[in-house]
C-alpha cells in the first residue's frame, strides 16, 4: 500500500468512475486501475462494485474511505512541514556567542537573519569560547561563535575560521585624544587608567599575558567588569580598556585607537559538531554569519580582515 495507490482509490470513490478520476489525477486509466487493482490485492478485498453505470465502494472500500483521507492527510501535513522548514518558514536556530560578539557580530547577524526569517526561534547562549564548545557538544547548541579552539576541540568540531580582529585601546569621546598618533604600544596604555574585564573572559587573559610578557604591570582602577559595564565605565571617562575593535560598532560615546609593539589580534570562527548534519535553519544561519563577518571587515578600516 502505497499514497498513489490511496489517492487513486479515493478519487474514484468521490466520483465513482474510474475514466473521471484518471483525468483529475492525470493517468491514463489502466494505470489508475493497476494501481486499485494492486491496492486490492495486498488487502485481500474487493474495493468497489464495478458496474457500467458507476463504481461504488464494497463494505471494505466504506471501511477503508475514512482510513485513506486520514493517512493523505497526514501526509500532506508533514509535507507542508518539510517544506516550511526548507523554506525557512519554521525551525529553531541555538546560536552561542561570547560576550564581546553578542553585542557586535551576533546583533548585525540577528538583524540581517530574522527579517529574512521572522518564524524561526532564536535561542542565543552567552558564555565564553571554552564553555560554549562544551554546549556544542552536549547538543544544546547548533553553531557557537568562538575566539579560541583547542586542540582537543578540532576532532569533535568544524571550526570555520571568519575573522581576524585586532584589539585597539578605547577611550571617552568627550575626552581628549589619548594620542595624537595612530596607534599607542602597550608600555604607554599600561600607565593609563584601566577597567578590567572578568578574569573569566579569554580577552582578559589575551591582555594580561601580553602586559606580563612586557614586563608591564597595568595601573587598574577597576577589576572584573563584564562587557556591557566596561563600555559604560569608558565612556564616562572613568578609564581606558583593550577591546576588540568590533565593539565599537554604532557606540559614539567611544573612540578607539590602534595598538602597536606589539599589536594584539584574535581570530572569530563559528564552530559546529562535526558529526551532526545542520538543520536548514542552522546552515542558513552559518551562511548569514560569514556574509555579515565579510561585510563587516570590508567596512572595518583595517581593524578587521577575512580570516
Amino acid at each position: 500500500m502505497n499514497l498513489d495507490q490511496l489517492r487513486a482509490f479515493v478519487n474514484v470513490a468521490q466520483l465513482g468512475n474510474f475514466t473521471r478520476a484518471a483525468e483529475q489525477l492525470h493517468l491514463a486509466q489502466p494505470s489508475l486501475s493497476r494501481q486499485i487493482s494492486t491496492l486490492e490485492q495486498s488487502l485481500g478485498a474487493e474495493l468497489f462494485h464495478r458496474a457500467r453505470a458507476g463504481s461504488t465502494p464494497t463494505a471494505a472500500g466504506e471501511a477503508l474511505l475514512p482510513l485513506a483521507r486520514r493517512m493523505l492527510a497526514d501526509a500532506a501535513s508533514v509535507r507542508r512541514e518539510i517544506d516550511e522548514l526548507a523554506g525557512l518558514r519554521r525551525g529553531r536556530v541555538r546560536l552561542g556567542a561570547t560576550p564581546t560578539l553578542c553585542i557586535s557580530l551576533v546583533a548585525e547577524v540577528l538583524g540581517v537573519f530574522h527579517a529574512a526569517h521572522p518564524g524561526v526561534e532564536l535561542h542565543i547562549t552567552e558564555r565564553g569560547s571554552r564553555g560554549l564548545l562544551d554546549d556544542l557538544a552536549g547538543g544544546e547548541l547548533d553553531l557557537a561563535l568562538i575566539t579560541t579552539s583547542g586542540a582537543a576541540s578540532a576532532e569533535r568540531f568544524t571550526v570555520t575560521p571568519l575573522l581576524v580582529e585586532e584589539l585597539v585601546v578605547i577611550s571617552s569621546s568627550s575626552a581628549p585624544p589619548l594620542t595624537t598618533q595612530e596607534s599607542m604600544d602597550l608600555g604607554d596604555v599600561a600607565a593609563l587608567p584601566q577597567v578590567a574585564f572578568s578574569s573569566t573572559y579569554d580577552l582578559r587573559a589575551t591582555t594580561d599575558a601580553a602586559f606580563a610578557a612586557a614586563g608591564l604591570t597595568p595601573h587598574t582602577v577597576i577589576e572584573g567588569a563584564e562587557m556591557d559595564a566596561v563600555l559604560r565605565f569608558v565612556e564616562r571617562g572613568i578609564g581606558v580598556a583593550i577591546v576588540p575593535a568590533m565593539v565599537l560598532i554604532e557606540r559614539s560615546g567611544l573612540r578607539s585607537v590602534r595598538l602597536s609593539a606589539p599589536s594584539l589580534t584574535r581570530t572569530i570562527s563559528v564552530a559546529r559538531v562535526t558529526d551532526m548534519s545542520p538543520t536548514s535553519a542552522a546552515e542558513v544561519m552559518q551562511q548569514t554569519i560569514v556574509r555579515t563577518a565579510a561585510a563587516l571587515a570590508a567596512g572595518s578600516q583595517a581593524t578587521m580582515r577575512p580570516a
